[in-house]
């Protein structure tokens, strides 16, 4: 099937009320393991890509890092029956958004939610005029979350948190095609002290306000079957607390169509391969050592998908 534009994958679950995992990869071996769970559940499929993962992937070349990740997901898109789009996840840096778009990036964040709201909307407006002029979509944030987001700490608090009221301004006076409101999520493992919540009342109130497809950040829900495995073989991943299955599902329900992930999916591959270097001490060839990595890191990306209600979506 072609690769296809990230706004088309989430105008259909909004329309059909579900929500399709965003999942970022930063090598080769997480890619197969994302289109092979999706063609495995027949899913749609958004790949998103950090900022820092297209640097890496250039080997510190943002320019040549984008087209390398447009030329492998559109190869593999190239192969399969089910759509694929990539997208730039919290994109801060002109250049780098630039590069992306420039490359033929499916879509791409904005991420001026750190300033003020007529600030945002400004900074906004510039990626949204650029972007769509080439076909691009684009996705903003209004509101913070806490956690880190590329090695760059963010502190959040109950004032930061969207308002609906704002964001339905924000969004036509933007044009953007989705938004990502803030609702009490937080990047990383360590998301909650206590019981994970969520302003459901308030993600309705913007629904009902913007009609966009809506994005749900730092929504990983850390397996503890993942946990488990890891620490076994090493890893400390203590107090690692993540948002219960049910609570994505109550998301979608009141209107989050894409759900980014990505912790759960590094916490696996490194859960897989800790335990198969453990067991095979005298192994040296990495082909062999992703294999297992990539099997676990495809079935948590199945189990998400279901979840989300996109298996047979696509």
């Amino acid at each position: 099937m072609p690769y296809v534009n990230t706004k088309d994958i989430l105008e259909k679950a909004n329309k059909e009320f579900y929500a399709v995992p965003a999942l970022n990869i930063n090598n080769l071996e997480f890619l197969h393991a994302i289109v092979d769970a999706g063609v495995e559940e027949h899913s749609p499929v958004i790949i998103e890509t950090s900022e820092g993962a297209i640097k890496y992937a250039g080997n510190g070349d943002a320019k040549l890092g984008a087209r390398l990740f447009v030329s492998m997901v559109k190869g593999y898109a190239d192969t399969v029956e089910i759509p694929i789009s990539l997208h730039v996840d919290h994109g801060k840096n002109f250049d780098i958004l630039m590069a992306a778009i420039q490359s033929g990036y499916s879509s791409v964040m904005i991420d001026a939610s750190e300033y003020p709201f007529e600030k945002n909307v400004n900074e906004t407006k510039k990626i949204v005029e650029i972007a769509h002029s080439l076909g691009v979509s684009v996705e903003a944030e209004l509101g913070r979350l806490v956690g880190i987001e590329d090695n760059v700490v963010v502190e959040s608090h109950e004032a930061a948190l969207v308002d609906p009221y704002e964001a339905k301004r924000f969004v036509e006076e933007t044009g953007i095609d989705f938004l990502a409101p803030a609702i009490g999520t937080s990047h990383g493992a360590f998301k909650f002290k206590g019981e994970a919540r969520l302003d459901f009342e308030r993600l309705k109130k913007v629904k009902e306000l913007t009609g966009l497809p809506l994005v749900l950040h730092g929504a990983s829900s850390v397996p503890e079957e993942v946990k488990n495995l890891a620490e076994k073989y090493g890893a400390d991943f203590k107090g690692a607390k993540g948002v219960p299955g049910e609570i994505l599902a109550e998301s979608v329900r009141y209107g989050i169509n894409k759900v980014n992930t990505d912790t759960d999916l590094r916490m696996a591959f490194i859960a897989s391969l800790r335990e198969f270097l453990a067991k095979n001490p005298g192994e040296f060839d990495p082909r062999k050592y992703f294999k297992t990595p990539k099997e676990l890191v495809k079935n948590v990306i199945k189990a998400r998908m279901r979840l989300l209600g996109c298996s047979n979506k696509a």
